[in-house]
């Protein structure tokens, strides 16, 4: 009789390979689902601010909420409360996607990661060139980062529409650009939106950074005890006039990724609690004391088994996909429309080329850029990798919804100016959605047959 193989231990590369392949089917599902809620989302606060009700969704997102501790208050509306606090949980899933694919993901390998690196670059590049043509010469150019970041969460989720015919190839390059697209993205901010300076603020920022430095050497490895030296540097740069979201970075890149180094004795611990366990009969309420050291022995040893930037991340995943993100497009996604005037030339230009860039600049940014590198030899297709399937990839790119109507809001103060400009990405985030996913079924019918 032929032994099973299911039951053969799995040699060291294989086990890897597995956890890396079970971490990305998670994290595909997650950014697939919170597509589908972030659209709901979008679609319900278009439809309050343009409906009878349209009133009480401005009032609510300007309601103050205050927090207090003795004579220090500070109160701010609910829309700062989402776009500068819960959205600095979003940055530091970036961060940390980031600080993963540097270590051990796409990022790690410069020759696999050239192609998507360059991609990502042209996909910037591009439409950024075109909005700046369309509005050279007004004060609305200070938007031409708006059309320039990609939405991994609706890219992901038009393509997970598609089935399991599209190439893994095809969704890891998308993966690989988004995340150097996010990386773009967070540098623009800090280059580009940060008001005047106050360099004060950077001392404190720089002391909440010192302090999470202290607390790692000293072996300090539970997540909520970084809340504290988070808000400083969080504070430290909405003083300093940096957005202060890029505090999710900063903690995101600092994570560590690698486990402790007590691996081999974390495991022998983790075979004595098991045993343990299986061993205790409990047939009485008094019997379970028995199992208290050994459970608490596996919930130190899940911890210490795996790296931080791990378990963090998939703690943090679901609420950013399915709260934080959908929270974010109810509070931004609203535009009135009745309000918004195209006959002023300005604002016009603004929406037209907000729209032209993320339909037309990003993909053909993509596009073109890959298939100069390709043909001159530069870099190759990753298997399984056809141009049908770096076209879609290319289209999928132009949806720039969360990103870049975060960067709207940065780059208009008019609120007339801003409704435009969130117009302008949701229209364009659409068309590129429906030109991504007309394109995918006939790609997919391609590759199935």
């Amino acid at each position: 009789m032929q032994p099973n193989e299911s039951a053969r231990p799995l040699s060291r590369p294989k086990r890897i390979a597995q956890q890396a392949f079970t971490a990305l089917e998670h994290f595909l599902h997650v950014e697939a689902a919170s597509g589908i809620i972030l659209l709901a989302a979008a679609a319900l606060a278009l439809i309050w601010a343009n409906s009878p009700f349209a009133h009480s969704y401005h009032e609510f997102l300007e309601s103050p909420l205050t927090f207090g501790v003795g004579g220090f208050v500070f109160a701010k509306p609910i829309h700062f409360w989402i776009n500068d606090a819960l959205m600095t949980v979003f940055f530091l899933v970036v961060g940390m996607e980031i600080r993963r694919e540097m270590h051990d993901g796409s990022l790690s390998d410069l020759r696999q990661a050239a192609l998507p690196l360059a991609a990502a670059i042209g996909g910037v590049a591009a439409p950024a060139l075109i909005y700046v043509a369309v509005n050279h010469g007004s004060d609305a150019v200070r938007g031409w980062a708006v059309p320039t970041a990609t939405d991994i969460a609706f890219a992901v989720g038009v393509l997970a529409l598609l089935g399991r015919s599209i190439p893994s190839s095809v969704r890891i390059f998308l993966l690989t650009l988004a995340i150097v697209d996010d990386i773009i993205a967070v540098l623009i901010i800090a280059v580009f939106y940060s008001a005047g300076l106050d360099y004060s603020g950077f001392v404190l920022a720089g002391a909440g950074v010192v302090a999470v430095v202290i607390m790692q050497q000293i072996g300090i490895g539970r997540a909520p005890a970084y809340i504290v030296p988070g808000v400083v540097i969080w504070t430290g740069l909405l003083i300093s006039g940096v957005h202060p979201t890029l505090a999710g970075v900063v903690l995101g890149l600092m994570t560590p990724v690698v486990a402790t180094s007590r691996h081999e004795r974390v495991l022998v611990e983790l075979s004595q609690a098991a045993d343990h366990v299986r061993e205790t009969e409990v047939t009485t309420g008094h019997d379970f004391d028995q199992l208290e050291k050994p459970l608490h022995t596996l919930r130190v040893a899940q911890r210490e088994l795996l790296p931080p930037v791990v378990r963090v991340q998939w703690a943090l995943h679901p609420w950013v996909g399915y709260g934080i993100m959908p929270l974010f497009a109810l509070a931004n996604a609203g535009v009135t429309l009745t309000g918004i005037h195209l006959a002023e030339i300005e604002t016009r230009w603004i929406l037209i080329g907000i729209a032209i860039a993320l339909i037309v600049g990003k993909p053909v940014g993509v596009f073109v850029i890959s298939w100069l590198l390709v043909k001159i030899g530069a870099c190759r297709l990753p298997p399984e990798m056809t141009w049908g399937g770096l076209g879609l990839i290319a289209l999928l790119a132009g949806i720039g919804f969360t990103m870049s109507i975060f960067i709207a809001t940065l780059a208009f103060v008019q609120p007339d100016a801003l409704n435009v400009a969130k117009l302008g990405v949701l229209i364009g985030s659409f068309m590129a959605g429906c030109f991504g996913l007309g394109w995918g079924v006939m790609y997919a019918r391609r590759q199935a047959g």
